[in-house]
């Protein structure tokens, strides 16, 4: 069925549905006629027979903002938005408000969770790392909600090239084009990139700031993404090529819910293990030079807010 109809089934809004995918809580198929995924009666069928239905599938995808995760945890909205920016909890989404500014949102059983295993952390002074991070001005949120984020797109699919058009969104269009020289693959890579389970109705305002904080934007992040994403691309042109015109076929990656355990990538420093005439040529093509390595919803009042893209 639609993701629509199985979101009334399961009695569960839009953006809980959404979520729900997102985190693998609802699995979704590909549509075997080449339609968006679909979910199974079966799926459906084994969410609904769950203890608690709709309120328990829905405490899972429980989102809060600053204010509200703040009285959850006991704690001074000025203090969780330290935590926050020091790494220790990490947003699962975000909206607008009605500055265009970014308010974050965090999952009600991930801080519970993150209390239950710190607790040391909700009382008395702030350990020196995390003042120092503070002081520096660091704010991992972004970061680490695309670091989820990309993981979680990477687990719903096998497909290499799938993968690779996941990984390739973390990179701006330059960095991207040094990576990926064909125009073609770029082009198929935007093509097949995985879209929200309703597509994409959203403000045109809401989009572009999902693009820009999909991009990774620190040196050491932008090499890491490169290099996942070179070794994505040969996985992916091993399994087939990238479509050009006149091609007669026209591959569509398997889109599937994976139910395997997730494999990540490979880490850089697994390039450097299998010889220099790899690493000289992962190198090579991910095009590296000394200059490059310096390159570049919520109730309001309380929020958890970040600075607009660009401002």
């Amino acid at each position: 069925m639609a993701a629509g109809r199985a979101a009334q089934e399961l009695n569960l809004k839009r953006g809980e549905f959404e979520l729900a995918v997102h985190l693998g809580i609802v699995r979704m198929a590909a549509d075997e006629a080449g339609g968006r995924p679909r979910v199974s009666r079966e799926e459906v069928d084994r969410l609904r027979s769950g203890n608690g239905l709709p309120d328990a599938l829905r405490e899972r995808v429980r989102t809060v903002g600053t204010a509200e995760g703040a009285r959850l945890l006991g704690i001074s909205p000025v203090r969780f938005t330290r935590l926050a920016r020091a790494g220790c909890i990490t947003p699962v989404t975000f909206y607008l408000n009605r500055y265009r500014a970014i308010v974050w949102l965090y999952l009600a059983p991930d801080l519970l969770e993150f209390a239950a295993g710190a607790p040391q952390l909700l009382t008395g002074n702030s350990p020196e790392w995390m003042r120092t991070s503070l002081g520096a001005g660091i704010d991992w949120r972004t970061r680490n909600w695309r670091s989820h984020r990309i993981e979680r797109l990477l687990s719903r699919t096998e497909d290499p090239w799938a993968r690779a058009a996941v990984l390739a969104c973390a990179l701006d269009p330059v960095q991207l084009a040094e990576v990926v020289d064909d125009p073609y693959e770029r082009a198929y890579l935007r093509k097949i990139l995985p879209g929200p389970v309703f597509g994409s109705p959203g403000s045109v305002a809401a989009r572009d700031t999902m693009a820009h904080l999909m991009r990774a934007d620190d040196p050491d992040e932008i090499l890491w993404r490169r290099v996942n994403l070179v070794l994505e691309l040969d996985s992916a042109r091993e399994a087939r090529p990238a479509p050009h015109p006149g091609d007669d076929r026209r591959p569509d990656p398997d889109c599937s819910v994976r139910t395997a355990a997730h494999v990540s990538a490979p880490a850089p420093h697994s390039a450097r293990d299998s010889g220099p005439v790899r690493n000289a040529g992962l190198f090579a093509r991910l095009g590296l030079r000394r200059r490059e390595t310096v390159c570049e919803g919520g109730a309001e009042g309380e929020e958890d807010v970040a600075a607009r893209p660009g401002g």
